[in-house]
């Protein structure tokens, strides 16, 4: 069954000097405010696009490698994954780096970094980005 999410962003102003809130509709966590230097600059309380892609990608991966571990008779007892989503003014996003450290008992670290990456291709978010060039960092706890 197919599922559908929404969030909505409303800008008012120049893309320089505006500004914007994005809200997540679908799940109505919240409303958060984005400005043109949270995205290219500090972020100073505010989100930017590639944070929440950040946060799409880290809990993807997450699920990702949690289910391929556990079809292959290793589920995971903890998963932390972290995703760096780089944003170059006038480029756009140049990268995207997720580190992923997990507690898996009775894995090897080879077979460890093989799930990982299986988990990085397949992810549907990493599919999604596959324009953007995607590396991993993988390690057992």
């Amino acid at each position: 069954m197919a599922t559908t999410r929404t969030a909505t962003t409303r800008w008012n102003g120049s893309l320089m000097e505006g500004s914007g809130q994005v809200t997540l509709d679908s799940s109505g966590l919240g409303t958060y405010d984005v400005t043109w230097a949270s995205r290219a600059e500090d972020p100073n309380g505010r989100t930017s696009p590639e944070e929440l892609i950040a946060a799409a990608h880290s809990s993807c991966f997450s699920m990702a490698l949690s289910n391929g571990l556990a079809k292959d008779g290793t589920p995971p007892d903890s998963v932390e994954t972290s995703a760096d989503v780089t944003f170059q003014p006038g480029e756009g996003i140049t990268g995207i780096h997720i580190s992923v450290r997990a507690t898996v008992p009775g894995i090897t670290a080879e077979q460890f970094t093989a799930a990982a990456e299986g988990a990085k291709a397949n992810c549907p978010v990493s599919k999604a980005l596959a324009g953007t060039t995607i590396t991993l960092d993988a390690s057992l706890a």
